[in-house]
């Protein structure tokens, strides 16, 4: 009877087994909900890299932008879960979205595994040179007053580039127009020609921007300064007290992904992020790395979601 069970037993577990063994046994596809050339794109093709390297499988970066994110996260969603998906979660898509928009084509926590939490990163306040402008106080002013005057784009409309901007709007009683753009390498491009004046965005981005002289950067979004540049105030020291937002950036797969495939990117992807190498690059871009359980991050989704439900019911805002 005992061989019997444990003949029974070996024949169960046996696919889950030689799944942990042989995985990855082919190409991974990686969808990216926006565009090549934003903060989002390069950050999921440094993980990809890494990941190609440490598996010997290729992680191919599929692009799918549109709707806030919503387009790449259906698609994500909607593919097979046999941990041969991947998407890069994210606070537009797991945060914003479901809490602004009145229907969405997914569900952030019953359609997805999490894997793990790469980075948080808070936006980069930046401006057109054009603008006579070298602070947010003076921001501030300029726009109460030029009411609707001043432009400021966003990589979509609901994303957290817009969002931040609306926080900002509200908690200054600066009134500043939207102009929304179907990602952050069409937006980067008006804000650069001086289409648009304003912008909060990924630093990854638009440090290099700044670095050239093209772009002036009058503040960070996140709660202290960053180390990659410090002398650049956060927006509630300088001027718009209580003002906190930022980004995230993160991995999750389809809903029913083997768990030894969900444990075996989570351990690479960990590695990763707290190696010398990535940590330092991510610092230098004023990105924050973490390198989450996949536990740790269906927690912080979940915080996520709540925080923007308050924000955005405070708000009043709401998407069709």
């Amino acid at each position: 009877m005992k061989k019997h069970v444990i003949a029974l037993l070996a024949f169960v577990l046996w696919p889950a087994a030689g799944h942990a063994q042989n995985y990855p046994a082919k190409s991974i596809r990686f969808i990216v909900p926006f565009p090549p050339g934003g903060g989002n794109d390069t950050i999921a093709r440094l993980i990809g890299q890494k990941l190609t390297a440490a598996t010997g499988q290729q992680v191919l970066v599929d692009n799918r932008p549109g709707a806030g994110g919503a387009i790449g996260a259906e698609a994500a969603a909607k593919s097979p879960a046999d941990g041969y998906t991947m998407f890069l979660a994210g606070v537009a898509t797991h945060g914003i979205n479901p809490n602004l928009r009145k229907k969405i084509p997914y569900d952030p926590l019953k359609d997805f595994d999490a894997v793990s939490l790469i980075a948080s990163a808070p936006l980069l306040v930046v401006v057109h040179p054009s603008l006579p402008i070298k602070s947010v106080r003076e921001l501030v002013a300029l726009a109460k007053a030029r009411p609707g005057k001043i432009n400021y784009a966003s990589n979509g409309a609901g994303g957290s580039s817009h969002l931040a901007v609306e926080m900002f709007n509200m908690m200054s009683g600066a009134k500043m127009t939207h102009i929304p753009y179907k990602g952050l390498s069409p937006a980067l491009t008006d804000l650069l020609s001086g289409e648009v004046q304003v912008m909060f965005s990924s630093a990854v981005a638009m440090l290099p921007q700044v670095k050239a002289g093209k772009l002036r950067a009058v503040a960070m979004t996140g709660a202290r300064r960053s180390t990659a540049i410090p002398d650049i105030p956060t927006v509630a020291e300088a001027g718009v007290p209580g003002y906190e937002t930022g980004s995230w950036y993160g991995i999750v797969v389809p809903a029913g992904t083997p768990k030894a495939a969900i444990d075996r990117l989570s351990r690479e992807i960990i590695a990763i992020v707290r190696s010398p190498e990535i940590t330092n690059r991510l610092n230098d871009e004023a990105v924050i790395p973490v390198g989450s359980t996949p536990a740790e991050f269906t927690a912080h989704i979940k915080n996520e979601l709540a925080r923007w439900a308050k924000a955005i019911k405070q708000a009043g805002l709401a998407l069709e």
